[in-house]
């Protein structure tokens, strides 16, 4: 089994980015949106996490969220959501036979990356490169034009002007 390098800072803020397997191109995460949203409040329920920025694309997503004071397992977490998330699919995606042999779905890939937020400066730079990422991979022209972003919920609490990003 790998053991990957990570850094757990106990209460921890992170950036998170997590890709769908782009060897069997499975699914558009975009079309199962609720889905992900009803997994992520459910396994946040059992196991909390503050989710400060968010943004989903068809191919992976990107977060930045803060563990509980004390907690540094976000590993754990990203599991349960990776795991809760394929099982609620119908399974039409082509499997390697690897994956048929430890019953596995094929919808994300195996690794994520994680890069723990060290200060405010850090944390804003990331809520920007977040919020940016549809802009970016030229899904739209502006961030307010893409829906499945935290940023509409910033511009409400009035961190971003509704123009900002494009």
């Amino acid at each position: 089994m790998s053991n990957y390098r990570r850094y757990w800072q106990p209460g921890g803020t992170y950036f998170f980015t997590v890709n769908a397997n782009r060897t069997t191109r499975a699914i558009n995460l975009i079309h199962h949106a609720d889905l992900l949203r009803e997994v992520v409040a459910d396994v946040r329920s059992r196991h909390p996490f503050a989710l400060h920025a968010w943004v989903l694309l068809p191919d992976h997503l990107h977060w930045v969220a803060s563990l509980p004071e004390g907690v540094s397992d976000f590993s754990s977490r990203w599991r349960l959501i990776k795991a809760n998330f394929s099982r609620a699919l119908p399974k039409l995606e082509p499997l390697s036979s690897r994956a048929v042999k430890r019953g596995e779905r094929g919808i994300w890939q195996h690794r994520y990356w994680e890069h723990c937020i060290r200060d405010e400066q850090d944390f804003a730079a990331h809520v920007d490169y977040v919020h940016m990422n549809p802009v970016k991979h030229g899904l739209v022209e502006h961030v307010r034009d893409w829906p499945h972003s935290s940023f509409h919920a910033w511009v409400e609490r009035g961190r971003y002007p509704e123009d900002w990003g494009g």
